[in-house]
């Protein structure tokens, strides 16, 4: 199978997020035919759905893979449920959230898979990381670019850049 680019958000609210999100990163690049070609910045991003809970730490990362996207999923699934995810209530707070957003242009809507991500050009938490490492991306559907979707975007949500906390680290 050829190399696929995709890439997955990554989100916490529950326990540290930044750290969840650090793991969750950690694990995602220790498995098994996956490499993580690019990260966004971490942002602190305002929950929503209606559910009373704390801020999330959100981000998105691109990565290179053989694997098919129903095994992608089943790792980064996996990955949460090894992190301590449970799932209780839609839109409810979370230890780690690993979305599967785009895998190269596929476009597929069955039982446990919807590609790409049905709600991408709705949220801003998704689009702001994904316009920091992909904003020519085109969504394979909409036939707009990341950018342009984030530009577009009716979500009216706060979405905050994280300063890096690692004080050695150059920006």
């Amino acid at each position: 199978m050829p190399h696929i680019i995709a890439y997955i958000g990554i989100g916490s609210n529950l326990g540290t997020p930044e750290k969840n999100c650090t793991k969750a990163i950690e694990k995602i690049s220790s498995a098994k035919d996956i490499k993580i070609i690019s990260k966004a910045s971490f942002y602190q991003t305002e929950p929503i759905g209606g559910v009373q809970q704390g801020w999330f730490v959100n981000s998105a990362i691109e990565i290179e893979t053989d694997l098919p996207p129903e095994n992608l999923l089943s790792v980064l699934l996996n990955l949460e449920l090894v992190m301590g995810r449970t799932r209780k209530e839609k839109w409810g707070p979370r230890l780690i959230d690993l979305d599967l957003l785009f895998y190269g242009n596929l476009v597929l809507d069955n039982k446990s898979l919807t590609l790409p991500h049905p709600e991408i050009q709705n949220r801003k938490f998704v689009l702001t990381p994904m316009s920091e490492i992909a904003e020519n991306l085109i969504h394979p559907t909409l036939k707009k670019t990341i950018k342009t979707l984030l530009q577009e975007s009716s979500d009216v949500t706060i979405v905050k850049k994280i300063k890096n906390p690692n004080p050695n680290h150059r920006d």
